[in-house]
């Protein structure tokens, strides 16, 4: 069963969405993201994503007193990312009641860097975020690619004990236009083991309907439940929310 991963975009202590990672596309959806935290938790929600959108442009964590909020106020387990460039980072999310950090450019720039945050927090505890656009790794929250093509960039850290990564298809995200299915399958086909989180373009329930039916471990979303596209009667239904 996919897990189900809702979350919350955030710029200036607000949840937003961007389209595309284009900051001049912000759409602000909720001013109080603990309030929205709890909405989802209420729902039945056990995972949340949190994205400092802030701390990816400035490359350093900013919304840090926004997760222990949300953190000190739900049982939600919390994935975070954005900004993490330095061991200060990492600790100062864990320490704001992080569960998880999502790590991206430093995996792509820094490679023994990374695997020494590996060694020293745990493959659990530790997501690779490979954001890819034309077939390449993207980095510096979406404003570089780099030379990285995706499936090698993967290879090489699943050989050294990443398990978990986030995989967001940057010319679908916040577009409605539907996840990067075949992108997905591709993925999952060459590293079966992975706990692969599927991000960007889901527009509806059928969407991550159709991720589950192609076994994707988890996915990502968030315009779409923003926008009332997303059937949570319809996920009960099919047994993938409680």
């Amino acid at each position: 069963m996919i897990e189900l991963i809702p979350a919350i975009d955030l710029i200036e202590g607000k949840c937003v969405r961007l389209t595309k990672g284009d900051y001049d596309s912000k759409k602000i959806y909720n001013e109080d993201p603990v309030a929205q935290a709890k909405e989802f938790e209420a729902l039945g929600f056990k995972r949340l994503h949190i994205v400092d959108l802030d701390g990816a442009k400035s490359k350093h964590i900013v919304n840090d007193a926004v997760l222990r909020a949300v953190t000190s106020a739900t049982n939600l387990t919390v994935d975070f990312g954005g900004g993490i460039k330095t061991e200060a980072d990492i600790r100062k999310a864990f320490d704001a009641g992080a569960a998880m950090v999502t790590v991206g450019s430093v995996a792509v720039t820094q490679p023994e860097l990374f695997l020494s945050w590996l060694d020293t927090f745990g493959a659990e505890r530790i997501i690779l975020g490979a954001d890819v656009r034309n077939g390449k790794v993207s980095i510096n929250g979406w404003k570089e690619d780099s030379a990285e093509d995706l499936l090698p960039f993967l290879r090489t850290y699943v050989e050294h004990g990443v398990r978990n990564v986030l995989c967001t298809e940057i010319s679908k995200d916040g577009t409605l236009a539907g996840p990067a299915i075949s992108l997905y399958e591709r993925i999952m086909s060459e590293y079966p083991q992975m706990h692969l989180i599927a991000s960007g373009g889901v527009s509806s329930t059928a969407d991550i309907v159709a991720l589950d039916g192609k076994g994707i471990p988890a996915v990502v979303f968030g315009k779409a439940y923003y926008e009332g596209r997303i059937d949570l009667d319809e996920l009960r239904r099919k047994a993938l929310l409680p």
